[in-house]
């Protein structure tokens, strides 16, 4: 990949409002998942991993369901009213959760709010490159990503200053106020979001049960994005951990305050950041499949010594988790970006939002079940899991070895008569006009299979 200049992409008008309408939303959430943590806390108490474990499973299990299904519509109808439904049914259902006065309420709205956001997430991130050129994307990709974890850094310390003030409760109106905000800027967009595909129009359901599985073989029959699917894996029991069981860490054992918690999460936020910038300024960086494993390494190795240290240090682990991370979520964007054509993106990019939410529908029930279980040890024996699994997969699966065949080629080139050089020809050939005795010859190579190293750098055969 080229040196990214982040800016470059907002010279799109489409993509800048998007983005823009992606910021404004992601703020909102900042202050809703916080918000989402400390009333878990407030009903549940001690039992608090147990009702956001919970919670973060219906989540996972309705991206895991309903994801596919939006990659499939996505590639077939107008991206715009997607994008722009699923803010609004967002916006009604985030502004009931001021009321919520028991468990199952927040299992509810959690379960709606994330039906819709199955629809949104996946259709959004295959209308960046929709909108951008070929050379623009991984430069937008990466803007959008940065933004998610500067908003990661910063929303939970605004929402817990916020939370001091104005109440827990009341965090998730400001979340309604941004969907809408967010509405309104995607419906003024100045053209409509199609595919080519979609001028098609067929939406049949034996359609969209074949596209499913075209988007599912994708992900799975390609080496390189089979793998860091894997690792995706190994980072959901990670983060799992931190975003489960840190607030019983932070406010129970240490005995700190919801703004200590949301300083703890801007450290996950602040690491994930420079991930994302580390990325991005390396002029070139030779193997998306090292980045990916240099992720899986650090995000768990974060984890080992995190259950007897104080706030401080703490923070500077996740910090370290959060960077791992998003070496993770950005290489496996930017690989799908890269492999997959643009009129199949859509399934593509929803099959891997399912598989991917796959692995949290798990590694959140284990979680809750570390936290409640094992106590002070349980960052430790999460850390280990991971770290078992990063090993199974990298030298089970890593695409370190690239087999593939070269059809035959013919091609032409020079050929200079001299004194020790001379022969006769069969066939008339075609001679030079500035030195007659040099002529062209038509010259074949035959077809060829060999391995070399993986790269994701395309390479020239002479």
């Amino acid at each position: 990949m080229k040196k990214i200049s982040f800016g470059t992409s907002l010279r799109n008008p489409i993509f800048r409002q998007l983005y823009l309408a992606q910021t404004i939303s992601l703020l909102g959430d900042a202050l809703t998942w916080l918000g989402l943590a400390l009333l878990a806390f407030e009903l549940a108490d001690k039992a608090a991993p147990i009702v956001l474990a919970g919670a973060l499973t219906l989540r996972v299990t309705a991206f895991t369901l309903l994801s596919p299904v939006a990659g499939v519509v996505a590639d077939r109808v107008d991206r715009k009213p997607i994008l722009i439904i699923t803010h609004l049914g967002r916006m009604l259902l985030v502004c009931l959760l001021p009321f919520v006065n028991s468990i199952w309420q927040i299992y509810a709205l959690v379960l709606g709010l994330n039906i819709f956001n199955a629809f949104f997430s996946p259709t959004y991130q295959a209308t960046i490159p929709l909108v951008t050129d070929a050379s623009d994307y991984p430069q937008a990709i990466a803007l959008s990503s940065m933004t998610y974890q500067i908003l990661g850094v910063f929303g939970p310390g605004i929402a817990g200053i916020l939370a001091l003030f104005i109440g827990a409760r009341d965090l998730f109106l400001w979340d309604g106020l941004s969907f809408i905000i967010a509405a309104i800027l995607i419906g003024t967009l100045p053209e409509n979001l199609r595919t080519d595909a979609a001028a098609a129009g067929n939406c049949s359901i034996r359609q969209i049960r074949s596209d499913i599985q075209v988007g599912t073989l994708r992900l799975w029959t390609d080496a390189p994005i089979r793998y860091g699917l894997l690792l995706q894996l190994v980072a959901s029991i990670a983060g799992a951990q931190i975003l489960v069981n840190t607030v019983n860490y932070v406010q129970g054992k240490l005995g700190h305050t919801a703004v200590a918690y949301g300083w703890v999460m801007m450290g996950f936020g602040l690491g994930a950041t420079l991930g994302t910038i580390a990325i991005g300024i390396l002029p070139q960086y030779r193997s998306k499949i090292l980045t990916l494993l240099g992720g899986g390494i650090l995000i768990n190795v974060a984890l080992l010594g995190a259950d007897n240290v104080e706030l401080a240090p703490l923070i500077l682990l996740w910090a370290i988790a959060g960077c791992g991370q998003s070496l993770i979520n950005l290489s496996m964007q930017t690989l799908i970006a890269d492999r997959t054509p643009t009129d199949l993106q859509g399934r593509v990019y929803g099959a891997h939002f399912a598989w991917s939410h796959l692995w949290w529908a798990g590694a959140y029930p284990l979680a809750g079940w570390l936290g409640t279980t094992f106590g002070d040890r349980t960052f430790l024996y999460g850390s280990l899991i991971g770290l078992a699994l990063l090993t199974v997969v990298h030298f089970s699966l890593a695409p370190d070895r690239f087999a593939h065949t070269h059809a035959e080629i013919w091609h032409t080139h020079p050929h200079h008569h001299d004194f020790h050089h001379k022969h006769k020809h069969e066939q008339v050939i075609e001679v030079s006009t500035v030195d007659r005795s040099t002529h062209l010859h038509p010259h074949a190579h035959s077809q060829v299979s060999h391995v070399h190293v993986y790269t994701d750098i395309s390479h020239e055969h002479f």
